[in-house]
Formats: C-alpha cells, structure tokens, sequence
C-alpha cells in the first residue's frame, strides 16, 4: 500500500509474427495510457522516437515524439478530472 504504480502495458500493442518480426498497434498507445491514468496508475512507461520506422529496436511499438506533448497534454487533463 502506498507504492506509485507504473503502467509499462505499451508492449501489448506488439504483434509479432511467426518470423519473429515485431509489428505493432501503437493507435493504441492513447487508449491504453488514458485507461491506465484513469485507473490511478502514476507513471506510465511510454517508448517514443522521432521516426519510429528507424528505430533499432521496438519502432513499430512506438508513439512518434512528434505526438508526445499532446499525449501528455490530454492525459494531465484526465488525471486531473480523478484527483
């Protein structure tokens, strides 16, 4: 009790093939950030890059970094209409 949850559910939007190759859904990443936030999660683990389909690793799992501040924009607003 007491302890700051963090929400590190991002890597369920992978969809890796039998080939091994990750695909991924990151038209997902608001959705489930929203839900964790609305749940009463206190972090959120969230991978971002400036252009994911160069990313070494994980990129088709991640939000472009262009698209962050407005993520944190809407999830502060959600956070607040619970507090």
């Amino acid at each position: 009790a007491g302890c700051p949850v963090e929400a590190d559910g991002f890597a369920s939007c992978d969809n890796t093939s039998s080939s091994g190759v990750t695909g991924g859904k990151p038209e997902l990443i608001e959705t489930i950030a929203k839900a964790a936030i609305a749940v009463g999660c206190d972090g959120l683990f969230i991978e971002t890059h400036p252009d994911p389909s160069v990313a070494k690793s994980d990129g088709a799992n991640m939000l472009p970094l262009n698209q962050f501040e407005g993520l944190m924009q809407k999830l502060i607003r959600v956070r607040e209409s619970i507090l």
